[in-house]
């Protein structure tokens, strides 16, 4: 593959310039695409090649990651806009959306968390019977306590 130059660049990227260009190690690619975050495409050596708008699906993942999104969630807000396919007005409308939902939704657990949080303080394992943030009005100070069973409660 010929390296890459500003008057042309190629339209498919080798996994080490997908590398280089995103700052994700080569495992990481590999394990995106185990995944069914990314996909690439096939040379007649094996060898993986990927479109150049992968670049920016990466820099998406990144970024959900950083900020705290499972791979599992940043899967599921993909999936209007599939990996290798060109996106439509429609499609990135639909995802932009989803993220914008799921960031607001982050944005007030933890606005949440920051208001309740020194009604907490000193309680070391969420484990009192009457705490705001697992066990509001001490529902479940009836049949037990501990941090395991109020985890289990909030899922």
């Amino acid at each position: 593959m010929a390296e890459e130059n500003a008057a042309n660049p190629p339209k498919f990227l080798s996994v080490g310039q997908v590398a280089r260009r995103s700052g994700v190690a080569v495992s990481t690619l590999h394990f995106y695409e185990a995944k069914g975050l990314i996909t690439s495409l096939r040379t007649a050596g094996n060898q993986r090649r990927y479109a150049r708008d992968i670049l920016r699906r990466i820099a998406i993942i990144k970024v959900a990651q950083d900020l705290g999104f499972p791979l599992a969630e940043i899967l599921e807000l993909l999936k209007p806009v599939p990996s290798g396919q060109m996106a439509g007005t429609d499609e990135v409308s639909a995802m932009v959306d989803r993220w914008q939902q799921a960031i607001q939704a982050r944005i007030d657990g933890l606005t949440e968390l920051r208001d309740k949080m020194e009604g907490c303080i000193g309680c070391g394992c969420l484990s009192k019977t009457d705490c705001p943030l697992r066990n509001p009005d001490d529902r479940l100070g009836r049949t037990a306590s501990g941090p395991l069973l109020l985890q289990t409660a909030r899922r």
